[in-house]
């Protein structure tokens, strides 16, 4: 079992490239762009230093998000983003039947914007083609991704995809490098959410509402994922929750989508009667800004590999992370955090079920190992973080070995 930051690298990471020539720099011509990121919120969030980048590039430059419905979400928390559009792209992941004509409405649009160039944001497994393809219908002048292939007039400006046959970048760098290639410097490379006020006082008056004093320290445990192969198991997590009950007295704040009440049960039900007081169900609990700001409170978040991790990098939350290794490019970024897995051969599976039905990547994991980063967490962000002093346990708690 292993406390990395820095994530093990596919293993021709040293092959050799060949060499591309410079693309030009984006001038203050480039007035309106369309950024093209049609994955989930995190996705989203990753990509936010990026396209701060773009937009401290050219003082006065208007930025468009063409995204996701969970994308979309964050639009009343990106400063950098003037308008965004909901678009649930028929080359992006399994979606509900649908006719083309949703797209051609669209693309039509898109060319309404008059948007002077697209940078198409990608992860590496993903062709940006189709979204290529759109733009250029679009009549967008300018467009930049990386590709494979020759895109020929789909693109006219990108850079050559090399990942992951040539190494791997964190998904911050390499939207952010990607943006580099055109001029688009960023000094400041942090992840971005602006909580509202509105954000912070929802949250004292739901957690008032549940009888949680908002004033005390807790912790936040996130034992749901989207994908099964990113799930640590709950009877671990609930292992681990007690231990920092009996450790620290704190609140452990179970949260989750209404659809993963049942783990949140499970886990309260498996950590025991004789912690049970400090364990609160807050699944489907929150509107998302609610949520962020749950996160940006808490003593240590405790999550698998999901949104919540990001969240807590855009709000420079301390984070432990359940890393399933399916995926090298998604760890916690430029926040206080344990990045937990235990290598496997079979790591960068990118699957949604685990092709070897062992999960060893994640249950190798002891429950102890966790419970112990989340106090090294805490102990190490105190200092600059009151809400998370620890208090004394006020009525006797079962202890035993784990």
């Amino acid at each position: 079992m292993k406390t990395l930051s820095l994530l093990p690298q596919p293993r021709a990471a040293h092959a050799r490239i060949a060499a591309q020539a410079p693309l030009a720099p984006w001038g203050s011509e480039i007035r309106r762009v369309l950024c093209v990121r049609t994955d989930n919120l995190g996705d989203v969030l990753m990509t936010t230093p990026a396209l701060h980048a773009l937009r401290d590039a050219c003082p006065g430059r208007h930025l468009t998000l063409l995204t996701s419905g969970a994308g979309a979400a964050l639009a009343p928390f990106l400063t950098d983003v003037d308008d965004v559009i909901r678009y649930d792209a028929p080359w992006v992941g399994a979606r509900t039947p649908r006719s083309h004509p949703a797209d051609l409405a669209m693309r039509t649009l898109l060319e309404e914007g008059q948007f002077d160039a697209a940078v198409i944001f990608t992860v590496y497994s993903q062709n940006p083609m189709p979204a290529a393809t759109m733009c250029y219908l679009a009549g967008v002048r300018r467009r930049l991704a990386r590709c494979r292939e020759n895109p020929y007039a789909l693109l006219n400006d990108w850079v050559r995809e090399t990942e992951p046959e040539h190494g791997v970048q964190h998904e911050v760098q390499r939207q952010l490098s990607l943006v580099q290639a055109i001029g688009a410097n960023a000094d400041d490379t942090r992840m971005r959410m602006q909580l509202r006020g509105i954000d912070r006082q929802t949250l004292e008056t739901i957690l008032a509402r549940r009888g949680i004093d908002p004033e005390l320290p807790y912790a936040l445990i996130h034992p749901g994922a989207s994908a099964e192969s990113r799930r640590y198991p709950v009877e671990r997590f609930a292992e681990a929750a007690a231990k920092l009950v009996r450790s620290t007295g704190m609140n452990m704040l179970i949260t989750g989508s209404a659809s993963e009440a049942p783990l949140a049960h499970a886990l309260i039900d498996a950590a025991g009667p004789a912690v049970r007081p400090f364990m609160h169900d807050l699944t489907d609990a929150f509107e998302l800004g609610a949520f962020a700001a749950l996160i940006e409170r808490a003593a240590v978040v405790i999550s698998n590999n999901s949104g919540p991790v990001h969240i807590a990098s855009a709000l420079r939350a301390p984070v432990v992370d359940l890393y399933a290794l399916t995926n090298p490019q998604h760890a916690p970024w430029q926040t206080p955090h344990r990045v937990l897995f235990n290598d496997v051969e079979c790591r960068w599976c990118y699957r949604s079920v685990c092709p070897e039905q062992h999960h060893a990547c994640l249950r190798g994991i002891p429950s102890v190992e966790v419970a112990n980063a989340a106090l090294d967490l805490i102990e190490e962000t105190s200092r600059n973080r009151p809400t998370c002093r620890t208090r004394p346990v006020h009525h006797p708690i079962e202890t035993h070995t784990e």
